[in-house]
């Protein structure tokens, strides 16, 4: 039973992959730290970050599933930073397709959560 949206599988994947982004991305030259580095991990942990938002509100369908939304921006959002990441050679390939794989399933799970959520009265 979900009582928390620490119980969320969406929600510990994508907790889990901005941890490791941020730890990925402490590699990246001293001028990025502005820049690439902080886009990538901000826009990773917004992911997470909508999710308990939205669990907090979830009694209004809507006001969750708008959540929901914004964090499937934040997951596309990380999806580009980290392409930029790859380009510039900051990462290695291997690394890119596995953490891209990653968030791409966090979106899938994303997805499919908004279209079945439903809000049942108590």
């Amino acid at each position: 039973m979900i009582k928390s949206y620490k119980d969320l599988k969406v929600h510990q994947a994508a907790f889990s992959l901005a941890m490791e982004l941020c730890w990925l991305t402490r590699k990246f030259p001293k001028e990025e730290i502005h820049s690439l580095r902080s886009q990538v991990v901000r826009c990773s942990r917004t992911v997470s970050a909508n999710i308990s938002e939205g669990w907090a509100k979830r009694e209004y369908e809507a006001v969750f599933k708008q959540q929901l939304i914004n964090a499937l921006g934040s997951n596309a959002e990380t999806e580009n930073w980290l392409n930029y990441a790859i380009e510039c050679k900051y990462i290695e390939q291997s690394v890119f397709e596995r953490v891209l794989k990653q968030n791409d399933e966090i979106g899938k799970m994303l997805t499919k959560l908004h279209k079945n959520w439903t809000t049942y009265e108590k």
